[in-house]
């Protein structure tokens, strides 16, 4: 019975043989695809092969004939190539929100969109040195809830975790709840941050999705105000580094004219670019300044360097010496 159930779905085995086993640059002639049918212990000839085929390429599947020594068949266009795949790999791979099991998860099923052949070659990804999973298998959870309040117009209620000082995970806000409005979801360096606002401190304040615990949409409204509106419509086009939102302003910066591509990473194409001389260049950037940009220049030495507004100059220097004060 079981024989017979197989052979009424030998059309489907022959595609999922191709799907498995084949690609542009590797076929499977008609005898090997007679044998691995016998490998599920289906019977099958020649004609009745070419008919699989057949049937299948006038489903849309797109299986190819190439005139080798022996002629061979495969499926050559998927839903993603090889290398669109290798990408999402490593995006997985290098994500900080997963944690490890959901990594394996979802590399396994983005395995299946590809050929045994190229499975191999995604085993072979260069993965991420010393990266840090999430311990909260929760995060995806939470961004489902946070989308259902903020088309619900609702608040959340949710508690709050950080590190203390010895390591240990600890509750904030005294062991109560924070009840926010949610106001937008984003993704920087790994994790995902939401933006909510705070009626008690009448201010928008960011929180680690991943450090949130019990969160539940509420029965309450949301807050509506001009800082929510403005901040829900409005693109930032100033340059943040890490999270912190500090006060705009137009920096520019002067930079070695062999290290523009310092820049360019950076800012893409938001830094206008001048030149001063054969060998140094003027960008002028929008960037919200803070401690971290500033620690990012210092990183620069003086392969970049302010050049105005004299105020920011100024405050870069407080900065450095703060920093010798303290070494």
């Amino acid at each position: 019975m079981a024989y017979n159930s197989k052979a009424k779905l030998k059309t489907l085995f022959v595609r999922r043989i191709l799907e498995d086993e084949t690609d542009a640059e590797h076929g499977l002639s008609m005898r090997q695809l007679i044998e691995r049918l016998a490998d599920y212990d289906i019977s099958a000839e020649r004609k009745s092969v070419y008919r699989d085929i057949q049937i299948l390429r006038e489903f849309g599947v797109d299986i190819k004939t190439y005139q080798r020594n022996p002629v061979e068949y495969a499926i050559e266009r998927r839903d993603f190539t090889l290398s669109e795949l290798m990408l999402l790999v490593d995006a997985v791979e290098s994500c900080k929100s997963l944690t490890r099991r959901q990594t394996n998860a979802l590399v396994s099923n983005l395995k299946t969109f590809a050929s045994d052949h190229q499975r191999a070659q995604l085993d072979r990804r260069i993965h991420v040195p010393g990266r840090i999973s999430s311990k909260n298998e929760s995060v995806f959870g939470h961004i489902d809830v946070l989308h259902e309040a903020l088309r619900m117009h609702k608040k959340i209620s949710f508690l709050y975790y950080k590190y203390d000082v010895d390591g240990t995970r600890v509750v904030t806000h005294n062991g109560e709840p924070h009840v926010v409005t949610p106001v937008g979801i984003t993704y920087s360096d790994g994790f995902y941050y939401l933006t909510a606002w705070n009626d008690n401190h009448e201010k928008l304040i960011e929180f680690r999705i991943d450090r949130m615990d019990h969160l539940r949409v509420t029965n309450e409204k949301a807050t509506r105000n001009e800082v929510i509106t403005h901040h829900t419509y409005d693109g930032d086009e100033y340059e943040v580094f890490g999270r912190f939102n500090g006060e705009p302003v137009t920096a520019t910066l002067l930079v070695d004219g062999d290290n523009l591509e310092i820049i360019l990473d950076r800012f893409g194409s938001g830094a206008q670019i001048i030149k001063v001389d054969d060998n140094t260049a003027k960008a002028l950037v929008k960037v919200r300044k803070s401690r971290q940009f500033f620690g990012w220049l210092a990183g620069m030495a003086n392969v970049v360097r302010i050049e105005g507004p004299e105020s920011l100059r100024q405050e870069y220097r407080l900065y450095l010496q703060d920093l010798l004060d303290q070494a």
